[in-house]
């Protein structure tokens, strides 16, 4: 059993690894503390973002990637992440890399695949 969902931009269904895809865009673009019945869900890449991308922050930007993912995304676990690109405008891409287990929703690791996926950034 793959999982599936609905695009939240235009509505047409989504499946495999283009719903997990969707599912880590949203992750790591909600703060965490701005969903109201759940507090907890997000990551904490938007309040580092705002910051100057020195060697701290960047390290601090690719823990909280892996993180937020490892909670909330049991789809995808992390084995890369670099920023492909950042510019003085607030724009930032971080291109995402790891492990896809289509039936990890249901506790199932048995047939991995590689995969990667990247996700934009902007101040706001």
């Amino acid at each position: 059993m793959s999982s599936s969902g609905v695009n939240r931009v235009d509505g047409r269904p989504l499946s495999n690894f283009e719903h997990v895809r969707q599912s880590i865009e949203v992750i790591l673009t909600t703060a965490i503390g701005s969903r109201v019945m759940r507090r907890e869900f997000g990551s904490e890449v938007l309040n580092l973002i705002d910051r100057p991308l020195t060697d701290r922050v960047i390290l601090a930007v690719y823990s909280a990637v892996v993180m937020a993912i490892a909670q909330w995304e049991p789809r995808f676990a992390v084995t890369g992440c670099k920023i492909s690109r950042a510019d003085e405008t607030g724009k930032l891409s971080l291109q995402i890399f790891g492990i896809y287990y289509p039936r990890g929703h249901l506790g199932d690791f048995s047939r991995p695949e590689d995969a990667q996926t990247r996700v934009f950034f902007e101040r706001q």
